[in-house]
């Protein structure tokens, strides 16, 4: 994520200000620069966090403690039910098991700190100044993102229900030792039926739209989006998925085509991520979460571990909102706050810096909003 500050005359007068040797100058520059710094950072956060398309917001008021009702997901039969939790920046989310109440949520302090040369202000370097603003924001956008996907992760390696694990093995992954899989329809279409299978209504049958519309988007590695944009040119299936080979109509092989791939399947929204794929570090954190546990494929068979060399895809139904972020709210309906740092005041120090955080917590209310497929990746 990159921020750079405008070369406007205001500007530049702001941040030489800000390098002042008057103390009181200094002061007075840098807290006028962090108010403006707060809803800026606020807004590239909001755009740039990878799990912002799985989390819905619900801002409550600093000080407050924020709850949720567990009866909006689940009917009446239900006399307990499994949601995932942290209760501080970085732990282990837990499986916490809570009847149909209104149930607490934990949050957390996600904070970070800059500071620089006083000279590099009073020379108006914009450069050197929007990179210190850069780095602060990373390095929340950085905390909020790991532990976002710890969450959604252990809910997916441990979601099980009526006796269905909510993550499935590839159908290639058939064997004790097997090949490397690839992608095709077939696995998007098992997870889709998971879905279906696993998404009940309150009363235990098919679900309205409004409630449910299945798998919206799937969260996938290169590699297996590198399999997508070969469905616009190539068979899916053949010898090494040891499957028959197959054919796509030549329509929907033309919108993979234009779309570069990066588009939708059956009304299925693609996402590419970094951090999904062999020894990357959220397929790593799957991997322990899901410990010696064995996942078999849609039709039992292929009962194997995730690996950490593996690809696994993550589903997601956005549908049900399942997915929630509690925020805390400032009294100007802020959301993340930026402060200049005190301990800088000091002549002597001749630096100056600042401070900014936000307060939030993570939590699946319903993991059946949720189902992975394990591509086996044996390289």
């Amino acid at each position: 994520m990159r921020l750079k500050l405008k070369n406007t005359p205001e500007q530049v007068e702001l941040i030489k200000a800000m390098g002042s040797k008057d103390p009181a100058v200094a002061r007075e520059a840098s807290e006028a620069f962090a108010a403006f710094l707060g809803p800026v950072v606020r807004q590239v956060l909001m755009q740039a966090n990878t799990s912002a398309g799985i989390y819905t917001d619900a801002p409550y008021d600093e000080d407050d403690n924020p709850s949720y009702p567990l009866d909006l997901y689940y009917n009446e039969g239900a006399n307990v039910v499994q949601v995932w939790s942290q209760s501080m920046a970085g732990g282990l989310p837990t499986s916490h098991i809570s009847g149909l109440e209104e149930m607490k949520i934990a949050t957390y302090r996600l904070d970070s700190a800059v500071s620089m040369n006083k000279r590099y202000a009073r020379k108006a370097r914009l450069d050197v100044v929007s990179k210190g603003v850069e780095r602060m924001a990373n390095e929340v956008l950085v905390k909020q993102d790991r532990n976002a996907w710890a969450v959604i992760l252990k809910a997916l390696a441990e979601a099980s229900t009526g006796g269905n694990q909510h993550l499935l093995q590839s159908q290639s992954a058939a064997g004790t030792s097997p090949s490397v899989s690839q992608f095709t329809l077939e696995d998007l279409n098992d997870c889709m039926q998971r879905m279906a299978r696993i998404n009940e209504s309150y009363a235990g049958g098919t679900p309205a739209e409004a409630y449910s519309k299945g798998i919206t988007d799937l969260y996938v590695s290169p590699k297996v989006m590198a399999d997508i944009r070969a469905f616009s040119y190539t068979a899916l299936g053949g010898s090494e998925a040891g499957q028959a080979q197959t054919d796509l109509p030549d329509s929907i092989r033309s919108d993979i085509y234009r779309a570069a791939g990066a588009g939708s399947i059956f009304g299925v929204n693609i996402h590419q991520l970094l951090e999904l794929g062999p020894s990357e570090k959220y397929q790593v954190l799957l991997n322990t979460f899901t410990g010696a546990t064995n996942y078999t494929n849609i039709d039992g068979g292929g009962s194997l571990p995730v690996d950490a060399d593996d690809s696994t895809i993550v589903g997601i139904d956005n549908s049900k909102g399942a997915f929630v972020r509690p925020v805390a709210r400032g009294e100007g309906g802020e959301t993340f706050t930026a402060v200049p740092d005190d301990q800088f005041y000091a002549a002597r120090m001749e630096k100056l810096g600042f401070y900014g955080f936000l307060e939030e917590g993570r939590v699946c209310l319903d993991s059946r909003a949720i189902v992975g497929i394990n591509m086996r990746d044996d390289d």
